[in-house]
């Protein structure tokens, strides 16, 4: 079966300016251009569409998802059973949460007890899950899985008053930065200050901490766009900021 933009777009429940987009862009084109100057799609970019749409559901960048379904070795049913998987470790998680509140409510009532640690392992099993889909495959090749995986044991097994000193850390790094960029030295005192902010807020979950992959996470956070876009939303060029204070703090700068 054959469909025009309008019809594709009311089957897919996406809008008509996101497939021309996808034209543009490359990642989806129509299978044809008809007589009256139509794009038609058959059903071979019915499928690509509905990927593209399981890989933004995960959170991929459309980048990122080129790259992936434009490759040679692209296999679609390996890539099915993977996004399945992700589902799974979705509905794992909501299954979590929604059993968390449940005994919270029963708690509340007075039905059963709940230890602060319970309070809280939907919400940072939500974190783990949410970090994995974003920056898991960079991390894991970046610094193995062992590492990774202690990481994410470590924070499953915080106890809150370590959950809520690890998330005021995070905020006074953010807050420290703003203000070092300001003198545009990432040797001065301030600039000094977030980077030994980011070092303990780092030790919170790593096992084992070390300058050499300190300095390489800094490097990573100029290197990925994702980590780029999230340092540089407020100030660009804070990434680079921070990799070279970081790098200066380890005295890994050259």
């Amino acid at each position: 079966m054959e469909y025009t933009v309008q019809k594709l777009s009311r089957l897919a429940g996406i809008s008509t300016r996101t497939l021309r987009y996808y034209d543009e862009i490359g990642i989806l084109k129509p299978a044809r251009i008809n007589s009256s100057g139509y794009r038609i799609y058959g059903q071979r970019e019915v499928d690509r569409l509905q990927q593209i749409l399981f890989y933004r559901e995960l959170g991929v960048s459309l980048d990122n998802i080129k790259n992936i379904i434009m490759s040679p070795s692209f296999d679609e049913i390996v890539a099915l059973k993977e996004h399945r998987e992700k589902l799974l470790e979705k509905r794992e998680q909501l299954d979590l949460l929604i059993a968390n509140v449940n005994k919270t409510i029963a708690l509340t009532e007075g039905r059963v007890e709940m230890s602060d640690k319970e309070k809280f392992e939907g919400f940072k099993q939500k974190m783990i899950r949410d970090n994995e889909e974003k920056y898991g495959e960079e991390i894991r090749e970046k610094y193995g899985k062992n590492v990774v995986e202690k990481s994410n044991a470590k924070l499953m097994n915080m106890t809150q008053e370590e959950y809520d000193k690890v998330t005021s850390l995070a905020e006074e790094v953010i807050s420290t930065l703003e203000e070092a960029f300001k003198t545009g030295d990432p040797a001065s005192d301030i600039a000094q200050r977030a980077a030994d902010l980011h070092k303990q807020w780092l030790t919170f979950y790593w096992s084992e901490y070390s300058k050499e992959a300190h300095a390489g996470l800094a490097q990573m956070y100029v290197d990925d766009e994702r980590f780029t876009a999230y340092y540089d939303k407020k100030q660009p060029g804070t990434a680079v900021f921070l990799r070279d204070a970081i790098l200066i703090y380890t005295g890994m700068k050259e």
